[in-house]
């Protein structure tokens, strides 16, 4: 096949959008996994939990708009189907923002008395949007099926996507805090460990008996031997995670931070099993890149626009992180 600018500009605007939403739910993943854990905690660590993400959530969420700025201008016809399909998840993923973002900020300038109403608020928050993930990418994979089957597997994802959330988020912890906290981070970890990897294995053996199209990918040769990598990385970070999460030894010698890296690479492993299940459809079975892509001339005037937005995005990032790096202190205004 020619690769001409037609044929390749919808594939690039792809990349870019998955590239958006993967970040996106690594950053924004680890501050709402804290936000789910932030019951779990007494209220000196809750001040430190929250300091700890607080240069940073806000704009994690600058990914989420870069990948949905993208959908709907690279691809407005796969825009319209998606988002009415998910309006209602949205709807809630979107409350539940904004009930973290008012309760980031009341918790430290309202009442001492009230604080713990905005804690749990902020917690809630967390969770809701957490759910909300889940639920919409569940019904993404079976393709925005209504049936019964397809609406279990959704809920599913729904119930068991905090738990991945809450994984990252003890392994941030653990990176980020010391000493007590730190602790507390690790025991965390441990209890949510083997729910996110059953969570996540029940998930891998359910996608394919719910799309046709996903076990075709799956299990056709010779394509299953290029598959088969991505679990067996997963299965040796989990047990990299699980060895870490229980030698406090080796946590202690500064060494939590392979916590955190491991299940980023578990959350990477997992989205390129699902790009490589679902290409070339950007909706699966109905719409295909090419099929839900603008005009090539308007991608062209696009792809001017991401070329200078997506590394200043990519810039500030770093910067941000390179300077908030090191371990948190307690929030202070």
């Amino acid at each position: 096949m020619e690769l001409t600018w037609s044929y390749l500009a919808p594939l690039i605007f792809m990349a870019v959008m998955g590239l958006a939403l993967l970040i996106y739910v690594v950053l924004d993943g680890y501050d709402m996994g804290v936000g789910i854990l932030l019951p779990f905690a007494d209220d000196a660590d809750k001040d430190v939990m929250i300091s700890s993400i607080g240069p940073f959530w806000d704009a994690n969420e600058t990914w989420l708009v870069l990948g949905v700025g993208v959908l709907l201008t690279a691809f407005p016809l796969a825009h319209g189907v998606v988002l009415t399909a998910l309006y209602l998840p949205v709807a809630i993923m979107l409350i539940g923002l904004i009930l973290r973002g008012v309760a980031f900020d009341f918790r430290v300038k309202a009442p001492a008395i009230h604080k713990p109403f905005w804690n749990r608020i902020f917690a809630i928050g967390s969770y809701v949007m957490a759910v909300s993930q889940g639920w919409m990418l569940g019904s993404y994979i079976t393709g925005f099926s209504d049936t019964f089957w397809p609406l279990m597997f959704s809920a599913g994802i729904a119930l068991t996507l905090p738990a991945a959330y809450a994984m990252l988020g003890a392994g941030w912890l653990i990176m980020k805090t010391s000493d007590n906290l730190q602790a507390k981070a690790a025991v965390w970890g441990q209890a949510f460990l083997w729910p996110m990897g059953i969570a996540l294995a029940g998930i891998s053996l359910a996608t394919p008996m719910v799309s046709a199209t996903v076990f075709a990918k799956w299990f056709s040769f010779p394509e299953l031997f290029a598959l088969l990598p991505i679990p067996l990385i997963c299965v040796a970070t989990f047990f990299a995670i699980r060895h870490v999460l229980f030698s406090p030894k080796v946590v202690q010698a500064g060494y939590g931070w392979i916590v955190f890296a491991s299940t980023v690479l578990i959350f990477i492993m997992a989205f390129f099993g699902l790009a490589y299940s679902l290409f070339p459809y950007i909706v699966i079975d109905r719409m295909s890149v090419w099929q839900a892509a603008s005009a090539t001339e308007s991608l062209t005037i696009l792809f001017v626009g991401v070329a200078i937005t997506l590394p200043a995005i990519i810039g500030y990032t770093v910067f941000m992180y390179r300077v908030f790096w090191g371990k948190a202190r307690e929030l202070t205004y």
